[in-house]
């Protein structure tokens, strides 16, 4: 059963003197489970299509199921209620909260969703742990490298145990080593939670790793290729 499903997704944008057409009848289908990587060019519509199935954006037309539920038309506090318990979100730009330490801004989305304080710190922790920071729990943002703050979001977006993760371009502000790094963990962290994973990327290498590979071109998708997903290591050990 797909735990995603986008039928005939339009987007387009009027800018005052032409209309511009950025998606053109997008279907996709994701299992659960599954590892999408959606690839194409700068301009191809890849991370327009991201933000409309995390229900960020809404689209001209089409309909978007998100484990069961139709987002589409919803206002939006449903759409945020949907975020809120549906998806986890890894972003280039990491969007950690500058005022609060490494384990309160993994601690967040719990506490957004009114979940008991003891047991979301424990998760906090324990998933910090995970993923190499067990000694920049108290940290700010601005005490930590780029590669620390990304693992941080990695450890935010899983904190509520969402059913599905979908990251845009989650290395590209990280040198290669720390990209390694952190993909490494994310794949990691990804199977041992059995997450539905969609990521966006223009990197060959990072799609490799997936086990399925769309791609973009001016706004259709001109490939849907499902592969068997590389052999990964059991376990990362995060420094």
């Amino acid at each position: 059963m797909a735990i995603l499903e986008a039928t005939g997704i339009f987007k387009s944008i009027d800018t005052g003197t032409h209309r511009v057409e950025i998606l053109r009848g997008v279907d996709l289908q994701v299992p659960a489970g599954q590892f999408v990587a959606i690839m194409g060019a700068s301009g191809s519509g890849k991370s327009t299509l991201l933000g409309l199935l995390a229900g960020l954006d809404t689209p001209t037309a089409g309909r978007i199921v998100i484990d069961g539920v139709d987002i589409t038309g919803l206002n939006e506090d449903a759409l945020a209620l949907v975020r809120g318990r549906k998806i986890g979100f890894v972003f280039q730009s990491y969007q950690l909260i500058p005022t609060l330490t490494a384990e309160e801004n993994v601690l967040l989305p719990h506490e957004l969703s009114g979940g008991d304080v003891s047991a979301g710190t424990a998760r906090a922790r324990e998933l910090l742990t995970s993923v190499g920071l067990a000694d920049r729990m108290d940290h700010y943002p601005v005490q930590l490298s780029g590669g620390e703050q990304q693992r941080v979001a990695l450890a935010r977006a899983f904190m509520v145990k969402p059913p599905m993760l979908m990251a845009d371009e989650p290395t590209g502000n990280l040198d290669s080593k720390n990209g390694a790094l952190v993909l490494d963990l994310l794949i990691e962290l990804n199977r041992r939670e059995g997450t539905t994973l969609i990521l966006v990327t223009h990197d060959q290498s990072l799609a490799a790793r997936a086990g399925r590979i769309v791609t973009l071109s001016d706004g259709v998708v001109t490939s849907d290729v499902l592969k068997q997903p590389s052999k990964e290591p059991s376990g990362v050990a995060a420094q």
